[in-house]
């Protein structure tokens, strides 16, 4: 079993990488966060888990453990594979994952593509007991403004969970003016 890799990145596509390790390179799936870090030409060091089934040899590739355990643990649920594993973990934080897991905000994991209400439920039933709920420090950002928005949505009804996801999803480039990030923040909820 392949455990780790270590090696050059030869080519980094939506969702894929290339890691050329002594003149082999290895194609590996990997989360969203993965793919943005990794740049050709450099080198790259993955976490990996290897599936092994009936037609194929699949190798997926993490940053930390934390993001292979969770992703160990979401193949546990009945109706997730790999790439909703994926997905789950290219569009929600391990931190937001935990939350919307322990709190029971089966919508946080509903924005993710590909999972719907009832494969929501099937995550957040399979791994309550599982994951631990991430300290409210972690949670709650430092920036002053950013606790503004939060406190803007908490105050429009949604949840501490879901007002950490909608920041979350605002774009690093975006403006510093609250109002602007309260309404792309608030985009997030429009999503279907």
């Amino acid at each position: 079993m392949i455990s780790t890799i270590r090696g050059t990145v030869q080519h980094a596509g939506p969702g894929d990488l290339v890691v050329e390790v002594g003149g082999v390179g290895f194609a590996l799936s990997v989360p969203a966060e993965v793919v943005a870090q990794a740049e050709p030409g450099q080198p790259i060091f993955l976490f990996t888990r290897m599936i092994v089934r009936e037609d194929s040899l699949s190798l997926y590739g993490f940053s930390s453990l934390e993001q292979r355990g969770l992703f160990d643990l979401l193949l546990q649920v009945n109706g997730v594979g790999p790439r909703l594993a994926l997905a789950v973990l290219s569009h929600l934080s391990p931190e937001l994952l935990r939350s919307a897991v322990v709190s029971g905000q089966v919508e946080i994991l509903t924005r993710v593509p590909g999972v719907g209400r009832k494969t929501g439920e099937k995550i957040a039933f399979h791994l309550r007991d599982k994951l631990e709920a991430p300290a409210l420090a972690r949670l709650v950002p430092l920036s002053s403004a950013d606790t503004e928005i939060l406190q803007a949505l908490t105050g429009l009804g949604y949840t501490l969970v879901e007002a950490q996801a909608a920041l979350q999803s605002i774009p690093a480039e975006a403006p510093e003016d609250p109002e602007e990030r309260v309404r792309l923040a608030l985009q997030f909820f429009a999503r279907p």
